[in-house]
């Protein structure tokens, strides 16, 4: 009976999930439906039947960012890691290309074709699912890693007993270094207040969590959160908390994780010896010009609902319309000002962001809702 039931599982899964091995090391699949979160990939091992696992599964989700993507394999090929990796990449219904350029030039990455844009956070399951790594390296398509930097998170997540999710300093292509590499748990005042203005003005405060950030040295630093953009964890705490909430197609997902590594009692840690370049954006620029500014908004308000409670939620709402509304006042006011100055007319990127947040907070964007079904 046992073995029937193992067979039958076998070919379920060779059912939903059409594999073809291109010649050695590389896997096209074209589609996923296992949810399970057992490593799929870890090969047994001749005696006993135990699984040989990487020591790091680097994994990198794609939405037409094809040549961000060459660019950030290149960057990861050309100073490897000491210790034994391997590269997973699933392309979310995005066809952009990417299929053929790993065929043609990345051998040792393992592709995944998903058929339907599953969203951000489910893209990230399925590829850690198809995974083996005792660590998981979550890295955007948009980034370029610097020297040493793997290895360097890698020696911190698994050298610190609590150590939850690990991140390295985010830098602009210019070198600068991007603040927002560390983060707070997002909050009614952080999100609301947040701004280029106040973070420029109070960039120790409290709302932000960058305080970290501004410490001398180079040690290893607890905050409460780290950017989506690099973060590594290992596979026990990742399972432990349930990997990333699907509740999220598109931003707020790596806060939510950080929220619930923290609520498992782990901790989180910039990491500021290891470098990665992250151009920012390239997906959601793919999208629409108005894309992050629905999107953004409408995950943290299903973040707040999820972790702070509905009333938090629709606090944060009627927040967002106020602010929306004075924002789109002020530039108004500002028109005649903006036109002697600078140039004529309305300075229209604002005005359309503001405007879609405003149609957002009164429930009459129609954006979220092709992400969102309920």
């Amino acid at each position: 009976m046992v073995f029937e039931s193992v067979c039958r599982r076998l070919f379920k899964d060779a059912q939903n999930d059409e594999v073809e091995d291109r010649g050695g090391s590389r896997q096209i699949r074209r589609d996923i439906t296992d949810r399970r979160f057992g490593s799929r990939s870890a090969e047994t091992a001749g005696d006993g039947g135990c699984l040989t696992r990487m020591d790091v599964s680097i994994v990198i989700v794609n939405w037409n960012s094809r040549e961000r993507l060459r660019s950030c394999l290149d960057s990861i090929f050309a100073r490897p890691p000491s210790c034994d990796y391997e590269v997973v990449v699933i392309d979310s219904a995005s066809f952009d290309g990417c299929e053929q350029l790993i065929r043609d030039g990345y051998s040792r990455v393992q592709f995944i074709q998903s058929l339907t844009n599953v969203g951000f956070a489910k893209a990230n399951n399925r590829a850690a699912r198809a995974s083996s790594g005792r660590c998981l390296l979550f890295l955007n398509p948009d980034t370029e890693v610097v020297g040493s930097a793997i290895d360097l998170l890698h020696g911190a997540v698994i050298s610190i007993s609590v150590a939850g999710l690990v991140g390295p300093t985010l830098l602009n292509a210019d070198g600068s270094v991007q603040s927002t590499c560390i983060r707070a748990i997002p909050t009614m005042a952080n999100r609301l207040l947040d701004c280029e203005f106040s973070r420029r003005v109070w960039p120790r405060s409290y709302l932000w969590g960058m305080r970290p950030f501004y410490e001398q040295g180079s040690t290893v630093r607890d905050v409460e959160a780290i950017s989506g953009a690099c973060m590594m964890v290992t596979r026990a705490v990742f399972e432990r908390v349930g990997g990333f909430s699907e509740d999220y197609f598109m931003y707020a997902e790596d806060m939510d994780l950080a929220y619930k590594v923290r609520e498992a009692g782990y901790h989180n840690y910039y990491v500021p010896a290891a470098s990665v370049t992250h151009h920012g954006g390239g997906s959601s620029r793919e999208a629409s010009g108005v894309f992050a500014a629905v999107m953004m908004p409408e995950a943290t308000w299903r973040f707040f609902k999820k972790r702070r409670g509905h009333l938090y939620g629709l606090g944060y709402r009627a927040g967002m319309l106020v602010s929306a509304a004075l924002r789109l006042v002020a530039l108004g006011l500002a028109w005649p000002l903006w036109a002697l100055v600078r140039r004529p007319g309305l300075p229209a990127p604002s005005l359309r962001k503001w405007f879609a947040i405003l149609k957002w907070s009164i429930g009459c964007d129609h954006l979220a809702r092709r992400y969102y079904l309920d």
